[in-house]
């Protein structure tokens, strides 16, 4: 095979791989914007607003996003997941704890919620001194348990945000990769197409060397008369 025809065909396909790569890229960079502009948008149809340096608790200033965030609107990804995480996550922590239901979450308070229901039925149904306790307890229990559903799907739904916020980050990343190596190939391929036409038509790939044969010493043998 001749050299400048080996060269043309890699620098071809070269071309075509880039071409490839761009449109992977294009796309990638258009995914890419569109998940950014729908978490931010989305987002910011919530009307959130992070708590002022000013009137953060002190547990609330242990979180290095609240402080960074303090003041800002929420409308990006990362903001979500520290207001979920931080925020969200640390009152319902808190209002478990106030209300005697430490590390209780909504799924874990359907137990003794059915179990405050149960003695505050039959004690109202006997007429029991402590009907009127038990329906106050199963009153807060009802309560705490709501504020939990809430705070939990509120915390399901900004971390689910936070999560097509990353796809998007991602697919910006692999868009750059996809721009460089593109150009790598282009710049080669170019390269090589230049050094085809430079390159003698009649020259051939890796020409086989042919190196001289010595004369060997021919021996004859003496035959003695």
């Amino acid at each position: 095979m001749k050299r400048r025809t080996l060269d043309i065909m890699f620098s071809v396909g070269g071309l075509a791989l880039a071409g490839l790569l761009l449109v992977l890229g294009l796309v990638l960079t258009s995914n890419a914007n569109f998940a950014k502009h729908y978490v931010h948008d989305q987002l910011a149809a919530q009307k959130i607003t992070f708590k002022t340096a000013d009137t953060l608790t002190d547990q609330e200033k242990q979180a290095a996003c609240l402080v960074k965030y303090a003041g800002q609107d929420l409308v990006t990804g990362k903001q979500a997941e520290c207001y979920a995480n931080e925020f969200i996550a640390l009152h319902m922590a808190e209002a478990a704890k106030a209300a005697g239901y430490e590390g209780f979450t909504y799924a874990t308070l359907g137990t003794p919620q059915s179990q405050l229901r149960t003695q505050a039925a039959d004690a109202q149904k006997n007429n029991a001194a402590n009907a009127e306790e038990l329906q106050t307890k199963l009153t807060a229990i009802n309560g705490l348990r709501d504020t939990m559903f809430r705070g939990e799907t509120l915390r399901g739904l900004l971390l689910t945000s936070f999560g097509f916020s990353v796809f998007g980050v991602k697919g910006e990343t692999a868009a750059t990769v996809c721009y460089i190596v593109a150009a790598l190939l282009f710049i080669l391929s170019v390269a090589g197409l230049i050094h085809a036409f430079m390159t003698p038509k009649t020259k051939a790939f890796a020409e086989a060397v042919h190196e001289p044969v010595e004369a060997q010493p021919v021996e004859r043998d003496l035959v003695k008369a």
